[in-house]
């Protein structure tokens, strides 16, 4: 195993939120070890939107060069490893397994560690997933505005969904794949701005490729559909924050402080894991905040006597 003054710190994904940290901690000369099981929340995406100079492009080619570009940098090192297990040791700092590196240890362990959508089993919906069924309107409606549009979704949280998606398109239909369960009110605001509803459960997801065609039900109809937003469960994607003891929200998101802090002392969260705003910018803007901060602290703690 390597000992805890090998590395600083210890990243668990290697994404935008996990390479934007790392670079952080690099350019201040901090010793960073970054872990990655290469499977982004994204990788089905063709396109990355809302990202600034970056606005279209392919997040396997972005993440391609974060990884080229963090790599440069002499004191990290990147290992393509899936982090199985992590616990803290008696000196205090976090030791991290792999199944294909063995252990590695640091004073403090960062969790890029991501979410993991639950798709359903509805033959089709997992090849279109990420392409022509998406979840953002903010990453990807621009491209689909105006046309006819399906909400995959149910419960009371539909009319703010259906407030948000009248935005980018007029031709909507809500899809409760069984029957709704929100009130009078909600069916009100449906018929009120001419959104459709269809409580018949789906059977499956017409498709070429990864394009959608239209949505089969159970009756035996096809209704054709190009565009469907859907939001799907997600929970935790990496098992390491409970092995620690990191406590998550009523959103099954970790509880971190102001400086991302988890409610375990020296554990760091950054990306999805720990927020709602579940966008690239957001993943790199907070990567490079949490690196900054914790590169700081690092040096000065080194640096500035310690008051008696």
């Amino acid at each position: 195993m390597a000992s805890s003054s090998t590395f600083d710190f210890i990243i668990v994904g290697g994404s935008y939120a996990g390479l934007s940290a790392a670079m952080a901690l690099a350019r201040a000369r901090c010793r960073v070890l970054v872990l990655d099981a290469g499977q982004p929340r994204n990788r089905t995406t063709p396109h990355a939107h809302n990202l600034l100079l970056h606005d279209g492009d392919a997040p396997a080619d972005l993440a391609a060069r974060a990884r080229q570009q963090v790599a440069a940098y002499p004191t990290v090192q990147l290992l393509a490893a899936r982090a199985t297990a992590a616990d803290q040791l008696p000196d205090g700092s976090f030791r991290v397994s792999t199944a294909e590196h063995g252990t590695f240890a640091a004073p403090k362990l960062l969790l890029a560690t991501g979410m993991r959508d639950e798709l359903p089993p509805v033959p089709g919906f997992a090849e279109c997933w990420g392409t022509s069924i998406i979840h953002c309107p903010y990453c990807h409606g621009y491209e689909v505005a105006d046309q006819p549009t399906g909400l995959w979704m149910n419960g009371e949280t539909v009319a703010h969904m259906v407030a948000m998606l009248l935005n980018w398109t007029r031709e909507l239909t809500v899809f409760t794949n069984g029957p709704a369960t929100f009130g009078a009110d909600v069916r009100e605001l449906l018929e009120q701005h001419g959104v459709g509803l269809e409580e018949t459960p789906v059977a499956s997801l017409l498709h070429t490729g990864a394009q959608l065609d239209g949505l089969g039900l159970a009756d035996g109809r096809a209704l054709p559909l190009r565009v469907l937003y859907a939001k799907v469960p997600w929970h935790q994607g990496s098992d390491l924050p409970a092995q620690l003891g990191c406590e998550v929200d009523e959103m099954g998101l970790l509880r971190v402080d102001d400086h991302n802090q988890t409610t375990v002392p020296g554990v760091y969260a950054l990306g999805d894991n720990c927020t709602m705003m579940h966008q690239l910018a957001n993943a790199i803007g907070v990567g490079n905040r949490v690196g900054g901060t914790l590169s700081r602290n690092l040096i000065l703690g080194r640096t500035l006597p310690v008051a008696a």
